[in-house]
């Protein structure tokens, strides 16, 4: 089932100057319910811009997104829905941290929603649970943590508000690779726990292999879309807009050139390192 239809979406920035730029230009796509998606492109190819819109924050020139199947722009009750409904976190945390407390700001959406407060301070204390932020540092200033703490707080700030699609920019951007491993984790494990959508906008192909899908955008309008498989089997089309392949995938392709018989397809660490010990198995691949 189709949670978010986009069709034929289009904005323009600076629209009659000498400054005008088509961010995304007339973008067709569905999002699929409970699916985790990669969102990859170049600096400058309209990934911000697209993900502005699936929460009414930018309204487009022309098109429309369907929330769904209703129109998230046919009016303001529709917009002010979406932005809960849909839940984004930018690259930036700290641009999203502006409470006193980090349990105010968590509070910030369930509270406009008007809820209880007792349904308020359980939905803080689980969202703070699922990213791993913990209850005794609930009185701390936002503005005192560090970037990685800050990030999630802005991601348990829209967790509270129990979003059916979490897009996240460049969620693990800064982090250690301890910390972006076990942020992941908790992101996967929100998805798998709640039956949400995640939309990861990323350029880290080690990330976007963890999806179901990947869609790659180029100047504004949509130039791959499908599973890593098929995505990452067109590498030429990739490196020639500025994107990487995944670390097994080049290995992967540095063997088959130097004569092993890596078969098409591997993309993952796990997958090459099940591929060589195949190999190995046969007398195919060195020791």
């Amino acid at each position: 089932m189709s949670l978010i239809e986009i069709r034929g979406l289009t904005h323009v920035y600076s629209r009659g100057t000498p400054f005008e730029k088509t961010a995304i230009d007339n973008i067709n796509l569905t999002i699929e319910a409970g699916g985790a998606v990669a969102l990859i492109g170049h600096t400058g190819s309209g990934k911000s811009t697209l993900i502005s819109h699936l929460n009414a924050l930018l309204k487009p020139d022309s098109g429309t997104v369907l929330l769904d199947g209703e129109d998230i722009f046919a009016s303001k009750a529709a917009m002010r829905a979406a932005r809960f409904r849909v839940g984004v976190v930018f690259q930036y945390p700290e641009y999203q941290l502006f409470e006193e407390t980090v349990a105010a700001d968590i509070a910030y959406g369930p509270k406009n929603l008007k809820l209880p407060q007792e349904e308020i301070g359980r939905r803080v204390r689980e969202a703070a649970a699922f990213v791993g932020f913990p209850e005794d540092r609930f009185d701390r200033s936002p503005l005192e943590l560090s970037g990685g703490q800050k990030r999630r707080v802005a991601i348990a700030g829209v967790l509270a508000m129990e979003p059916e699609l979490l897009v996240l920019d460049e969620p693990t951007a800064g982090l250690d690779p301890a910390g972006r491993e076990d942020l992941l984790e908790k992101l996967f494990a929100w998805k798998n726990a709640s039956g949400g959508t995640i939309l990861l906008v990323t350029h880290d192909m080690s990330i976007a292999n963890r999806c179901d899908r990947l869609i790659v955008m180029e100047e504004g309008r949509i130039a791959l879309d499908g599973t890593p498989e098929a995505v990452f089997a067109h590498s030429d089309k990739l490196l020639s807009i500025g994107l990487d392949l995944p670390a097994a995938a080049r290995i992967a392709g540095l063997l088959r050139e130097q004569g092993v018989a890596v078969p098409q397809g591997v993309y993952a660490i796990e997958q090459l390192a099940a591929a060589i010990l195949a190999l190995r198995g046969k007398g195919g691949a060195p020791c």
